[in-house]
């Protein structure tokens, strides 16, 4: 097992020792092996979708815990082939893609339709399949920032995915458009049984202000989050919250003194806990990104995002770059070292 505790390094005792008192771990809906007949049961879904949940909660080394451990590659499309994969070129053949998802003990992997179809005859049997059907692509000169369909749920179910996955740019000039359209590829997606997954990010260039870049406040972000839980998402994907006091610094939208006075602190597991929370209490499950890879620190980096997500009510991580952009031994290293903080006991709900 992995020593959470000397990679937390002088954090240790203040992630692991800090007692939530902002909103209490008791009004939250909490993962659990018996977390689909518990929280997912009583929702207007389709035994189909029941189905497809537990899947993915039974496979991998986390299987049975109520708990995520996911891997994304979908930046071939976001972030471009070359600067995704020239780190290490294997991932440039999906099926590698795959076997890192599989070696790594993950429970689901997640992709581009591009990817997951091409290999869909080898390994949807043998891992579940998260297809991402929507991608802001940078190519286009000069870049702008819009989320555009580039598959449908149809062609998802078609090759045996058991999810789909999409983004919202919330907070920008396109972003009504993109509620509409995911609003209803996640209602075609349950009447099929298939799991909804959202990437509840925020994009505005004035949420950048004085020199703060608040796309990563916690009340901002929980009001994607909130947004998220809206429209069906079934599990939630967020940045990790660094900061708070959006709505403040930049003055517009409502909040409320008590968002900062008592529902939230400084500490690293209240800012999640609050994202937790907009995630209708964890009725929809939260994971946080894992971020870009910065090398050597890459590993103590994915363990501290793990610890603050469960001490904080979250439902587990979904890790790519840290993990692919490596010999493929060592993303299975960082991988089962995240999977490690949900099964250890000696990490708990703050």
């Amino acid at each position: 097992m992995t020593d959470i505790q000397q990679l937390l390094g002088d954090e240790a005792e203040s992630l692991l020792g800090h007692t939530c008192t902002t909103i209490s771990s008791d009004l939250l809906h909490l993962p659990g092996e018996d977390y689909v007949d518990r929280v997912v049961a009583p929702k207007d879904l389709s035994p189909g979708v029941l189905r497809n949940m537990q899947c993915l909660f039974n496979h991998g080394r986390l299987g049975g815990s109520g708990y995520l451990s996911l891997l994304p590659v979908d930046q071939g499309v976001e972030h471009s082939a070359g600067a995704s994969f020239a780190p290490n070129p294997l991932y440039f053949d999906p099926a590698n893609i795959c076997e890192l998802a599989i070696e790594g003990g993950c429970n689901a992997v997640a992709s581009t339709f591009g990817v997951l179809q091409s290999v869909a005859r080898k390994y949807a049997h043998k891992i579940p399949f998260l297809v991402k059907i929507n991608h802001n692509e940078i190519l286009s000169y000069p870049n702008f920032y819009d989320q555009t369909l580039f598959a449908s749920v149809d062609q998802a179910f078609d090759m045996g995915a058991v999810a789909v996955g999409a983004t919202i740019y919330y907070g920008s000039p396109e972003s009504r458009r993109q509620i509409q359209e995911i609003s209803e590829a996640f209602e075609h997606a349950h009447e099929l049984g298939m799991v909804t997954v959202l990437w509840a990010y925020l994009r505005n260039n004035a949420f950048k202000h004085e020199g703060t870049d608040y796309h990563t406040a916690a009340d901002l972000t929980g009001q994607a989050n909130h947004l998220a839980a809206t429209i069906g998402a079934d599990i939630v994907k967020q940045k990790q919250a660094e900061g708070n006091g959006g709505y403040n610094a930049i003055k517009f939208g409502k909040t409320h003194p008590k968002v900062y006075e008592e529902l939230t602190s400084e500490h690293p597991v209240d800012l999640v806990r609050y994202q937790v929370a907009n995630c209708y209490m964890g009725r929809a499950g939260l994971i946080n990104s894992g971020g870009a890879s910065s090398g050597a620190g890459d590993l103590a980096q994915a363990v501290r995002t793990a610890v603050i997500n469960k001490r904080a009510g979250g439902m587990g991580m979904i890790s790519g770059r840290k993990a692919f952009q490596r010999p493929m031994n060592e993303g299975v290293q960082l991988l089962n070292a995240i999977q490690d903080v949900y099964l250890s006991e000696d990490v708990s709900i703050a």
